[in-house]
């Protein structure tokens, strides 16, 4: 096995890889060797509910083939188990193997009410952020687990935001909380689960994420002159791109001694300090543990130390 390409010869899933974190994890674990199987709702033919066209997961499987991997675009909706079905069995009759699964399936964003209480946030919306941040993930781990236990060494890897630690303040509102708290737990029940398979699961969070959505929607600033966006908020100085949760992904699949994570919750910035890779400008924002030590609400932002 090449030492620079630690993940030749490995087959992975990234559930939810149109953009931000999911296509940059695709990506980064292209480079690393692996073919990927990048999957979404949003095409070039079909546009889902998130309402962007400028993301496809073609676009990711292409860059994936770009990065040096090989990249495999299957449109899938993850709240319809027989397609997860038919994709796990396509993986199954083209690779024989799944060696990581990662399930980075969100779209929430678009239902919730972030200044409702639980009884007055829409009951529907409220449900459909759960069937999105929730079910999608139990469907797509029903269905591709039985092909990742057929050898040892799997890893599973549930996306969420924010770490185990952080997540103890409530996520507010009441739905949004649920759907953030949820993977943490799920990893540590599949942790459990999966060791005498000789597999691994944990929970990954990636910092303030400059994805394409809180770029040019949230802040109307692009990555060249993201620091702009600290005049809206001054916090924006711990932000880290998508490549960093990329990076502390293939950082994760390529250790032979995973097992050690088994049910952690894991973040990029501490990661970093465990693999010593970098974000693109050479700097590693500890974004969670910022955050923790440095009151959000205030209006002063010092990143001295944590990035």
């Amino acid at each position: 096995m090449e030492t620079t390409r630690p993940l030749t010869g490995k087959t992975a899933l990234v559930a939810g890889a149109t953009r931000g974190a999911g296509r940059a994890m695709a990506v980064e674990l292209g480079r690393a060797g692996a073919t990927v199987y990048v999957t979404g709702r949003t095409t070039r033919e079909h546009v889902s509910e998130v309402g962007r066209d400028k993301e496809t997961i073609e676009g990711t499987a292409e860059r994936v083939d770009e990065a040096g991997g090989e990249g495999i675009a299957v449109p899938t909706d993850h709240l319809e188990p027989e397609q997860v079905r038919a994709l796990v069995e396509r993986i199954d009759r083209e690779r024989g193997r799944l060696d990581i699964l990662v399930n980075d399936l969100w779209g929430g964003d678009t239902f919730v009410e972030w200044d409702k209480k639980m009884w007055e946030h829409d009951l529907g919306n409220g449900l459909r952020v759960l069937r999105l941040g929730v079910e999608s993930h139990i469907i797509t781990s029903r269905y591709a687990l039985p092909l990742l236990i057929r050898n040892r060494g799997g890893l599973v890897v549930e996306v969420t935001d924010g770490t185990e630690e952080y997540n103890r303040r409530y996520r507010k509102p009441f739905y949004y909380d649920l759907a953030k708290a949820a993977p943490l737990r799920m990893a540590r029940g599949l942790a459990e689960e999966l060791a005498e398979y000789g597999c691994t699961a944990v929970c990954l969070t990636p910092g303030w994420l400059r994805s394409e959505a809180m770029l040019d929607t949230y802040f109307k600033v692009s990555e060249e002159n993201w620091r702009a966006g600290c005049e809206q908020d001054p916090h924006f100085a711990i932000s880290e791109t998508p490549t960093f949760i990329g990076r502390a992904l293939a950082a994760l699949a390529a250790d032979p001694d995973v097992a050690r994570w088994n049910g952690a919750s894991l973040s990029s910035g501490g990661l970093a300090k465990e693999y010593g890779f970098t974000d693109v400008d050479g700097s590693a924002p500890d974004a969670w543990r910022y955050l923790l030590e440095v009151d959000q609400e205030s209006p002063e932002a010092d990143v001295t130390g944590y990035r």
